[in-house]
């Protein structure tokens, strides 16, 4: 398992005291307001001090203590912007994507192996997950009738498939 994960993607500057606006890739500000450090790098090498976090539609505004300026915070555009897990909570039954990418999709009944997730994909409803088997991609959707149970430590997800999803015909 990944140790640091994706947080988000600094688009901008705001202001002239070196904030910057991240476009989140997590489940919100809630989440981010967990952190006391997030990193430049998926190493952990590169720490930067979370002072504030707050929303702005749809998109977080931050300050860092080692960003002063807007000079130094224009440095930042386009950069990755990484938490370590052992810093934030997760509600109980939900997963990190990174944790979900790479499980394998069986079938909770027969056993039978469907494939290996290679992304999550989501277009409002709910995640989708892509499940690649031998070069074909089929996409499942994440929602309870379908996803019976996920256990990221084994990287497997069993699976109810609906009539017609692996059907050839």
């Amino acid at each position: 398992m990944k140790q640091y994960l994706e947080i988000g993607k600094v688009n901008n500057t705001h202001g002239l005291k070196g904030e910057i606006k991240l476009s989140m890739w997590c489940d919100g500000i809630d989440y981010i307001k967990q952190f006391k450090y997030l990193y430049l790098d998926d190493k952990g090498e590169n720490k930067l001090t979370l002072l504030s976090a707050r929303p702005q539609k749809n998109i977080a505004i931050l300050k860092f203590a080692e960003i002063t300026d807007i000079d130094s915070a224009q440095q930042l555009k386009n950069k990755i912007i990484y938490g370590n897990r052992d810093d934030a909570e997760i509600e109980d039954g939900r997963h990190y994507l990174a944790d979900i990418i790479g499980c394998y999709v069986v079938d909770i009944d027969t056993e039978e192996e469907y494939g290996k997730v290679v992304d999550v994909l989501n277009y409002g409803s709910c995640d989708i997950y892509d499940v690649e088997s031998w070069g074909k991609h089929t996409l499942i959707p994440a929602i309870d009738d379908v996803v019976k149970e996920i256990n990221t430590e084994y990287s497997v997800i069993r699976i109810q498939p609906m009539k017609g999803l692996f059907d050839e015909d």
